[in-house]
């Protein structure tokens, strides 16, 4: 079993700053791309960045140049920098990573964290 868990969010001034990290464990043997999405109100979710396991990194075009992803193999850990949030910032911020576990190495498995709240607002 693999749990994702998010952390960081928030409720933030526009044009503040907040650092989401995503933390995997359980029975992992490799991980790959580690993915941030988001969910607005009455919105689908929508891909916001991902790192592949040697740090290719894609952004969308909404959040270039003020998100950075990154991540920590070691700490089997994602990160998420987001710099100069505007409101439309604002929804819930899920993680994904595609794991091969120790039991079935191949294919890797999508899985989730629960999400948290990153509100943009004065």
């Amino acid at each position: 079993q693999v749990q994702l868990v998010e952390s960081g969010g928030g409720l933030v001034q526009p044009g503040g700053s907040l650092r989401l990290s995503c933390a995997a464990s359980g029975s992992i043997f490799s991980i790959y791309a580690m993915t941030w999405y988001r969910q607005a109100p009455g919105k689908e979710r929508e891909l916001v960045a991902a790192v592949t396991r040697s740090g290719t990194t894609n952004y969308a075009d909404s959040v270039k140049g003020r998100f950075t992803i990154s991540r920590d193999n070691a700490k089997k850990t994602a990160y998420l920098q987001m710099n100069s949030l505007k409101p439309e910032d604002t929804a819930v911020y899920y993680c994904n990573a595609q794991v091969s576990t120790l039991k079935e190495k191949w294919p890797p498995i999508n899985y989730w964290g629960q999400g948290t709240q990153v509100t943009v607002s004065a």
